[in-house]
């Protein structure tokens, strides 16, 4: 009789623990870049949306629920030295995960490490992290969004004109560095004869006014430049916003990234004519899944790209936003080697 008591007894406490670890709450550390760039603004409010989600069926199904431990960089030198400084924080607070948006693809090389030794799984999203060990990695389609830029710029011009081409980068990140090989290649592939006629450094309003004032004053010549590429809207729109107050309506502007100013000057025929524009929302989302099924030792993909679409007024009205949802395949209304544009998030690395 004892013996029976003592195994029910035992049993009891087996399934109370049990049931306590499964309801757990999950300590997630979430490091962003900059509350100023409207892209990774949305982006992080995906992610924040999906953490509502997730707790809201762990709850009904006793599940591990979420807590979000937020941290923002800021811009600039001063962003990169904060972001290491807080992800240092949140290692020494043994956060059960690390979300993060780099500021740098190198800066935070020691911190990742740091993060490895103590054992705790670090997700990237938007930049990767060289150096160190990431448990997954969600990016746009960085090198898509570029070609898109290039094939449709490319479709705009005779073969036998030479471009003259303005490039507004930041060779910090990856997706940037991506965005640009992609834009270039695209040309070379369609055999559009280019050059580069100067390069400029931006990914933020202040740095976008600056490169826009630079180029109106190393090429002041009406005609002297065919298209700019800006890697991102962050420095574009302000890049765009001086070349068209000086009275620059002769430039084509090929953007990333699809915040509504961009799609608004499409639509009005002000310089820019395609933005190819990353799924914010979904991208923050993807990155928290990610991360959540790690936390539950559940099979996530390492590498995940997740689409980008082409926004040109022959487009618009596919376009759904920056929060999604991701909207189905359609063939491109200009002539392109794939010509169907296609929705899906592309594993590169299970």
């Amino acid at each position: 009789m004892h013996i029976i008591r003592l195994l029910t007894l035992i049993a009891l406490a087996v399934m109370l623990t049990a049931g306590s670890a499964w309801a757990k709450e999950y300590r997630i550390g979430v490091l962003y870049w900059s509350s100023n760039i409207p892209g990774q603004v949305a982006m992080s409010r995906g992610l924040e949306a999906e953490a509502n989600k997730i707790n809201a069926q762990a709850t009904a199904k006793n599940r591990p629920t979420v807590k979000l431990v937020i941290r923002t960089a800021g811009d600039g030198a001063n962003g990169i030295e904060n972001q290491i400084r807080q992800m240092k924080e949140l290692i020494r607070a043994k956060v059960d995960l690390l979300i993060v948006q780099p500021t740098d693809n190198a800066a935070l090389a020691e911190p990742l490490r740091l993060a490895n030794q103590a054992g705790i799984k670090v997700v990237a999203y938007d930049q990767y992290i060289s150096g160190g060990t990431l448990a997954a990695y969600r990016t746009s389609d960085n090198y898509q969004a570029g070609y898109l830029d290039g094939e449709y710029i490319a479709a705009k011009f005779p073969k036998t004109k030479e471009l003259r081409v303005v490039l507004v980068e930041y060779p910090h990140v990856s997706s940037t560095v991506e965005r640009v090989n992609g834009f270039l290649e695209a040309l070379e592939q369609a055999g559009q004869k280019y050059r580069v006629l100067k390069s400029y450094t931006a990914v933020e309003p202040v740095g976008g006014t600056k490169a826009g004032a630079c180029i109106l004053k190393d090429f002041p010549a009406r005609g002297s430049i065919d298209v700019v590429f800006t890697v991102n809207d962050g420095g574009g729109l302000a890049v765009v916003d001086k070349l068209a107050k000086a009275g620059r309506n002769e430039i084509m502007v090929a953007t990333i990234d699809g915040d509504p100013a961009s799609v608004k000057n499409i639509r009005e025929g002000r310089l820019t004519v395609i933005d190819s524009a990353q799924f914010c929302g979904p991208l923050g989302a993807e990155a928290l899944k990610a991360g959540y099924a790690l936390l539950n030792n559940e099979k996530a993909p390492y590498h995940a790209l997740v689409p980008v679409f082409p926004i040109t007024k022959e487009t618009l009205k596919q376009y759904p936003g920056w929060m999604g949802p991701i909207p189905p395949a359609f063939t491109k209304p200009w002539k392109s080697p794939v010509p169907q544009w296609r929705g899906v998030m592309r594993v590169v690395k299970p």
